[in-house]
């Protein structure tokens, strides 16, 4: 699998051309761009990928606008929103088709949890990294017939910040990052992991790759073209290896996470769909397109073609 490179030249003769992310973060539902990364598909593919990731993470459209960045990694909610507003974004690659959150409960509430148990209660959702953690938990309750305005929300404070209080007794829930829920119930035997979205939480483009559509040149779209074909197998290596045997690479890429919830989290991952294709998914993007409509970021839900340019996942020759 790989796309031609320019002038027909190898990638051992060619000369890299540069490919800056401004991601929104650093995830381990990211890791097939780190394997990509570390594996050299990118420079096979003739392309050197580098990234950044500002803080605050909307700074990634000032990269876009600036050119330093070549794509930015994060949620489509944000170009759909910008769209006929502010700036038009062209989506042309999904990297995560799961929503990589959990819901954690201290024990009394863990037990035969199901997610109608919700209403009445309140449900902490750390802030400052976007809207799209309310976005999805407000989509999930709809989908289950479970009234979001039936349940209370802290909403407005720091990740770790929350999680302390969390762990001190504030709330009965607390909606939080996969790889930070399962670190939590590990560390603390009065906290389990109640639903993990990844398994339970449906397809869903949640990571996406975008750039302005204004500077979405025929060279530009050629290069991402050979950025999916990298990207792809990427995912594929992922997808082929169990975690176990990449364990000491998990480690340096997430120091700061337990390695044994790395492992175990990317074997689940790999079991349910988190990583697919860098298609973007169009049932997903339907299903996310409602969820954000509902939230009200947009009037209504946008029509697939009108912000994804599926061309670049399209042209990967196997």
């Amino acid at each position: 699998m790989a796309i031609s490179k320019p002038n027909g030249t190898s990638s051992g003769e060619q000369k890299l051309t540069r490919f800056h992310v401004s991601a929104t973060g650093h995830s381990l539902n990211y890791l097939p761009e780190y394997i990509a990364t570390r594996h050299g598909f990118f420079k096979e593919q003739g392309i050197e990928v580098t990234v950044s990731v500002p803080k605050p993470w909307d700074l990634v459209l000032d990269e876009l606008a600036d050119g330093t960045a070549a794509a930015a990694l994060g949620g489509i909610w944000v170009p759909s929103m910008y769209r006929d507003r502010v700036r038009e974004y062209t989506v042309f690659a999904q990297l995560s088709n799961r929503c990589p959150l959990a819901l954690i409960a201290r024990k009394p509430l863990a037990e035969g949890f199901k997610i109608s148990d919700v209403a009445g209660k309140t449900v902490l959702m750390k802030s400052g990294n976007g809207a799209s953690v309310g976005l999805f938990f407000k989509m999930l309750l709809r989908e289950n017939g479970v009234d979001p305005k039936s349940v209370d929300y802290v909403q407005d404070l720091d990740g770790v910040m929350l999680g302390d209080l969390f762990q001190g007794g504030m709330g009965d829930y607390f909606f939080i990052d996969n790889v930070s829920a399962r670190t939590m119930a590990k560390r603390n035997p009065d906290i389990s992991v109640v639903m993990e979205m990844a398994t339970d939480g449906a397809d869903i483009p949640w990571s996406v790759y975008y750039r302005e559509t204004a500077t979405t040149t025929p060279a530009v779209i050629e290069t991402q073209e050979r950025f999916c074909a990298a990207l792809k197998k990427g995912m594929e290596w992922v997808m082929q290896h169990d975690a176990e045997t990449f364990r000491d690479e998990l480690a340096e890429i997430f120091p700061a996470a337990p390695v044994d919830v790395l492992v175990d989290l990317t074997n689940v991952y790999r079991r349910d769909n988190m990583w697919t294709s860098p298609l973007v998914s169009r049932h997903g993007f339907d299903r996310w397109q409602l969820g954000i409509a509902d939230g009200r970021l947009v009037e209504k839900p946008l029509v697939y073609e009108s912000i994804v340019d599926s061309g670049p996942a399209m042209a990967i020759k196997k």
